[in-house]
């Protein structure tokens, strides 16, 4: 129960005699994702002290830059191998070069074991960051910010989930990852060498583009796909939850976290752009010519080197040659 995929179900196909195994979801699930929670807490500490506290000992970054490089390193290990995952089952499962196959025969009780496993993986991982939290010891003030993201993966990733839609929440979840990892890899080159920051462009670029793909995907599904299936109504049973209600909460979710996203994105952008121009008005200053001296500064230098006559119109040579 801890360590097998639970709810295997075999059907056989109509135009072939071979039997496929497909799974469901269930209650047994939770004991699969407590286990590989346990796993994923191993994995994490290996890289932390095999590869990530390594590098931190070459670079000899400030308590801030520590924290924030051994959280990109963790994520971007992450990222990289679930997006390789999830790519090889798109590439195998067809879902992202038919468009309707996301709501075509909803709901979609039966999943391959990939697509299983990845989902259990997937919950796992980002339940296991919240101990993580306590076990790195992350600052208070990283804390409230590294809650939001994992509260918000658990959320839409189990939801994608127990709802059946699991094949809308692969192909969002790829691009996804994919500009993540672009980020977590551009702040850890960013680390090891300040003025390596052209991976930031990409994916600022790429960020954009994510959130649109995820807006148009989400509306295709809630607002003509699912509306218009043969299979509507609520059933615990048979696992539908095509109704109304579900698909507007469903779209206004991934809406308000999209919009939330861009938020923070168009912050970050404003906040790097005023770090710019601060730090380019300062080189200006550092490196304009200097103003001419005036007149009355002339006379204090000149003065104070021993140049200029004083007051009495005679230079100090002549009045030590008079009292000699």
């Amino acid at each position: 129960m801890f360590i097998t995929v639970q709810y295997n179900v075999t059907q056989s196909l109509d135009e072939r005699a071979e039997q496929v195994n497909l799974y469901q979801y269930g209650p047994k699930d939770i004991a699969t994702v407590f286990f590989y929670l346990l796993i994923a807490v191993i994995l994490h500490a290996l890289i932390q002290e095999y590869i990530l506290d390594k590098m931190n000992r070459r670079l000899h970054l400030s308590k801030t830059k520590h924290s924030k490089f051994n959280e990109s390193g963790q994520l971007a290990a992450f990222y990289l191998l679930s997006f390789i995952w999830g790519c090889s089952i798109l590439t195998a499962e067809e879902f992202a070069t038919n468009p309707t196959f996301l709501w075509e025969g909803y709901p979609h009780t039966h999943m391959v074991f990939q697509v299983k496993f990845f989902y259990i993986c997937q919950i796992a991982y980002w339940l296991h960051a919240l101990p993580e939290l306590y076990f790195q010891k992350v600052r208070k003030e990283d804390i409230p910010r590294q809650l939001y993201y994992i509260c918000l993966y658990v959320f839409h990733i189990t939801g994608a989930y127990i709802l059946n839609l699991h094949r809308l929440g692969l192909v969002l979840l790829v691009p996804h990852y994919l500009v993540e990892l672009l980020f977590h890899a551009s702040r850890l080159f960013y680390f090891s060498d300040e003025n390596k920051q052209k991976g930031f462009t990409l994916w600022a670029l790429l960020f954009v583009i994510a959130r649109l793909l995820t807006l148009t995907l989400s509306v295709l599904t809630f607002g003509f796909g699912l509306p218009r299936a043969e299979n509507q109504g609520f059933s615990l049973a048979k696992g539908n939850f095509n109704v109304l209600t579900i698909r507007m909460t469903c779209l206004a979710a991934i809406c308000l976290t999209q919009a939330w996203m861009m938020w923070k994105f168009i912050n970050f952008q404003l906040k790097k752009w005023r770090e710019h121009s601060q730090s380019q008005a300062s080189k200006k200053k550092a490196f304009s010519p200097k103003s001419k001296p005036h007149k009355k500064d002339l006379a204090r230098v000149g003065s104070a080197n021993g140049v200029v006559k004083s007051d009495d119109k005679t230079s100090p040579r002549a009045r030590k040659a008079k009292a000699s």
